[in-house]
């Protein structure tokens, strides 16, 4: 079958065991272009395909070939398949042709950034939700951020957004000493975190020349620390 692959967020280290195994085993492998760490590719003797640019049925074409001729085939993509990662349309075209798929799940760039901030997204009694999300541009012509940042105790993670930071920050609804944190190219070589508040992380990441290939978290676990886990007791029983 065909193999929808998530590379993760960049580290090659942080692809699945089974993503690295499709990978090795694969006779074509179609990836994201510059989204993949090249060093995901490195000693893959399969065919390689960038799909930056070409149209849906073009890529899909591709892949129903060699899967027909008899090809293992990859589709790569970054971070995780699931999350803005458009397979919707691949896998209904491939439904057509009646070519069986597989999803293989990869890790988010919102879970590494959490990791590179070192800070747990859901901290008990300061929050216990986040909310993935994203903001308004040239495929949706509205968001619903102002109305996630008015919920009290959960963590707002903003994908697709380095573009409009200000302008998304002037949507929020939650006080302007609300903490941010904006990962670039989160577990790539150059990753970069820059530290602000809603009222002044647009200032912050325009000063970074930041545009692209970042993470936006918002919200008070960010910087708070939560009470303790009941996993770890000590708590009186009621």
């Amino acid at each position: 079958m065909i193999s929808f692959v998530g590379g993760g967020p960049g580290d090659p280290g942080l692809i699945t065991v089974k993503g690295r195994r499709l990978l090795e085993e694969a006779d074509l492998v179609v990836h994201a272009g510059s989204l993949v760490n090249p060093a995901l590719l490195d000693g893959i003797v399969a065919e390689l395909l960038d799909s930056h640019g070409r149209d849906l049925e073009d890529i899909v074409d591709r892949m129903v070939e060699a899967h027909r001729s008899g090809k293992k085939v990859v589709r790569l993509h970054s971070g995780d398949p699931s999350l803005y990662g458009a397979i919707e349309e691949q896998m209904e075209l491939l439904d057509e042709e009646g070519i069986p798929y597989e999803v293989v799940p990869g890790v988010s760039s919102v879970f590494a950034s959490a990791a590179a901030l070192k800070r747990e997204l859901t901290s008990s009694g300061v929050a216990n939700s986040v909310v993935l999300t994203r903001p308004a541009g040239r495929t949706l012509d509205e968001d619903r951020l102002a109305e996630f940042s008015s919920m009290e105790d959960v963590t707002l993670a903003v994908l697709l957004g380095a573009s409009r930071v200000r302008e998304a920050m002037e949507t929020l609804r939650c006080p302007g000493d609300t903490p941010v944190r904006v990962v670039y190219r989160a577990t790539w070589p150059d990753q970069k975190i820059i530290e602000g508040t809603v009222d002044t992380i647009a200032d912050r990441v325009e000063a970074a020349g930041i545009e692209r290939s970042a993470m936006i978290l918002i919200g008070n676990a960010l910087t708070a620390g939560g009470e303790r886990s009941y996993l770890y007791g000590g708590y009186a029983s009621e």
